[in-house]
């Protein structure tokens, strides 16, 4: 991290170390399963399809010894506020419909939590930045990769519906009716639903990666944290201009 945030070299640090506990979670639950892991596809792929069009920073620049820029600083937590912001909103969904399976009910609502807690930092420091001279900046980089982000999930969905038509025989109509379905949430997104990922408000909860994470969080969700909704903000900053 630049010397000028040292405060957000923990933060990033935490939210990393989330990201991997995330994959410890599914991983165990395939295993409980006698499930094996297999590779994502790459017309599935959704990290690595938003890095190979230039969205966000490589693995290789979060990974370096280097110190990123303020610039490098600005992209990541715009890359960010974006993904997290689609993850947010998907664990709770899922939610509503994992109570039937406790084991999955509770990895589901851990993680919801994280995402919930990383989308708040993204638009915390966010705005912290845009308080200090950098609003232009983070509103063009916010919406270049909102409008990125939003072709590459169409795509993505589009890649995963077609893995399942095949590996659960779905009949050429059911497939076809679920993809224009898909198609019609991107025109949805593309006319204005894009913009509450980058529109920034200060969360409820400030800080929200600042406090260390518990040895046991792995196994158990924090007592108490009850996760507020996605859109759920108070105090506005700036929105990017409607187009």
């Amino acid at each position: 991290m630049p010397d000028s945030y040292p405060e957000l070299a923990p933060k990033a640090a935490r939210h990393g170390a989330d990201e991997d506990k995330h994959g410890r979670i599914f991983n165990a639950l395939l295993r409980k399963r006698g499930l094996d892991r297999v590779p994502v596809p790459a017309a599935a792929d959704y990290t690595m399809r938003l890095q190979n069009i230039g969205i966000g920073l490589t693995h290789e620049q979060l990974r370096s010894d280097q110190k990123l820029t303020e610039h490098d600083i600005i992209t990541y937590l715009a890359h960010s506020r974006v993904t997290e912001q689609r993850a947010s909103e998907q664990m709770h969904t899922l939610r509503k419909y994992a109570g039937s399976h406790p084991d999955v009910d509770r990895a589901i609502t851990m993680i919801s939590i994280d995402e919930d807690n990383h989308l708040a930092y993204c638009n915390e420091e966010l705005l912290k930045l845009a308080a200090a001279g950098h609003a232009h900046t983070i509103r063009r980089i916010l919406r270049t990769t909102a409008l990125a982000e939003i072709a590459i999930y169409r795509d993505v969905s589009k890649a995963v519906l077609a893995h399942l038509g095949r590996i659960l025989h779905w009949p050429g109509p059911k497939s076809a009716i679920l993809a224009a379905g898909i198609d019609v949430v991107y025109v949805c997104e593309r006319l204005g639903g894009w913009h509450r990922m980058t529109s920034l408000r200060m969360p409820p909860r400030r800080n929200a990666l600042g406090t260390p994470q518990l040895p046991n969080q792995d196994s158990q969700i924090p007592p108490g944290a009850a996760p507020a909704s996605p859109s759920s903000s108070a105090g506005s900053a700036f929105r990017p201009p409607r187009d």
